[in-house]
């Protein structure tokens, strides 16, 4: 298992597209139908379409990434609707225990933890990642339409994609004394 590669490529690239499923949920929070998109690469139009084109697989993908990230940090959801360690892992999965400071090995991030770590409260904050593992269970290839058509649902992925990269930092690289790393998205303000 090499962690370096964890630490430094994959976690860092799971980051990124949980970075990229907040900015394309709250774009699609924002707009009203699907809008013509145009995507260019060295000034020569390559891609036309509508928004969905970027938002559709930008959720779906970002959501299996995040779900990815918490199975990581040892929380799932169980089948009473609630957050809890994971109480096995398999041979090949790479988990946060797996990475060690000066003090021992890193511990599996509590529920309890990652919940207090929301500025909205441990219920908005559980339900926020219970969204996470319900949609990538049961509506992954429909996401987005349920996203629009509850936006509920919309409104906690937001909420649980700004807060699973940041617990990933503070419980991961801060300890292991790294800084985190560069995960954000940079974009343009839609003129109106």
């Amino acid at each position: 298992m090499n962690l370096e590669r964890q630490l430094h490529e994959i976690i860092p690239y799971r980051m990124h597209a949980v970075q990229t499923l907040n900015f394309a949920t709250r774009l699609s929070m924002e707009l009203d139908g699907a809008p013509a998109m145009e995507i260019y690469s060295d000034g020569k139009l390559l891609v036309e379409g509508n928004l969905h084109a970027f938002t559709n697989p930008a959720i779906e993908a970002g959501l299996v990434h995040c779900r990815a990230l918490l199975e990581f940090l040892g929380l799932t959801a169980n089948k009473s609707g609630r957050i809890v360690n994971i109480s096995g892992r398999r041979p090949t999965d790479v988990g946060i225990e797996h990475f060690a400071n000066s003090s021992g090995r890193l511990a599996m991030v509590s529920p309890d933890a990652a919940l207090s770590r929301y500025g909205g409260g441990k219920d908005e904050a559980e339900k926020a990642l219970l969204s996470v593992f319900q949609i990538t269970n049961k509506g992954i290839a429909h996401v987005t339409e349920n996203l629009k058509g509850n936006p509920n649902h919309a409104r906690l992925v937001e909420i649980a994609s700004r807060g699973v990269p940041s617990l990933v930092v503070s419980y991961l690289y801060t300890p292991l004394g790294l800084p985190a790393p560069d995960y954000k998205v940079t974009y343009r303000q839609r003129s109106q």
